[in-house]
């Protein structure tokens, strides 16, 4: 038998866990939506703000990797719409495959449908370039403030739309490509390059990721 020691240990790491769980569960709900090639996506939503901002993961990350940002984020009035793409999660794709950019312009839809007057977006790495395809095929200007982070490239910068930051580590194997990706970009754009060779939302796991913090929320809110 476990003796009391033990019992009392397991209990209070369950306890422990529990409250983090119930206060993540507080943070935000977790919502749904279709895309138009009939997939289903889901997502958690953050805050009620006028303007929110999709985050769209990169590949070896998800919409829960987005909760401490999304936190700060909420706390600047913002909403925040973190996604799971198409094959992760419970989120599943249509009948075009992996085309994640049908992803990002469902979560715009999404937000519209459902009041929100401003629309930005934020995508790292892989979600990056969903990011930028998604702004490439949209006819409309429904996207205000963009942010690239470390962003798998696109076939047409001069088609980006709205107020761009492209961020990128210096020693980043996309670090060339963004900077050409910056100069083809239309204007409004910046480009802010970081000290160090950390991808994308890894860089949140360095000492730049207060500095990082600092440029999104600059961005989003100026």
């Amino acid at each position: 038998m476990m003796n009391t020691h033990l019992i009392g240990c397991l209990r209070g790491m369950f306890l422990t866990a529990f409250a983090i769980m119930s206060t993540w569960a507080a943070d935000f709900r977790e919502v749904s939506f279709d895309t138009d090639d009939g997939g289903k996506i889901y997502a958690n939503l953050y805050g009620d703000g006028e303007h929110a901002v999709v985050l769209a993961h990169g590949a070896v990350f998800d919409k829960e990797s987005w909760h401490e940002l999304a936190s700060k984020m909420e706390k600047k009035d913002l909403s925040v719409l973190a996604i799971d793409f198409r094959g992760y999660g419970k989120s599943k794709a249509g009948t075009k495959g992996k085309t994640l950019e049908l992803d990002i312009l469902a979560a715009i839809d999404y937000l519209k449908a459902n009041g929100v007057e401003r629309v930005s977006l934020l995508g790292a790495s892989m979600g990056g370039g969903a990011v930028g395809r998604a702004l490439v095929a949209s006819e409309s200007d429904a996207v205000d403030r963009v942010i690239l982070l470390a962003a798998v490239p696109v076939d047409s910068p001069e088609k980006l739309k709205g107020d761009k930051l492209f961020i990128v580590s210096e020693g980043d194997r996309l670090a060339k490509a963004t900077r050409e990706q910056r100069k083809k970009a239309p204007g409004p754009k910046q480009l802010k390059i970081l000290p160090g060779n950390a991808h994308a939302q890894h860089i949140f796991k360095t000492d730049q990721a207060d500095v990082l913090t600092e440029l999104i929320l600059s961005h989003l809110t100026k």
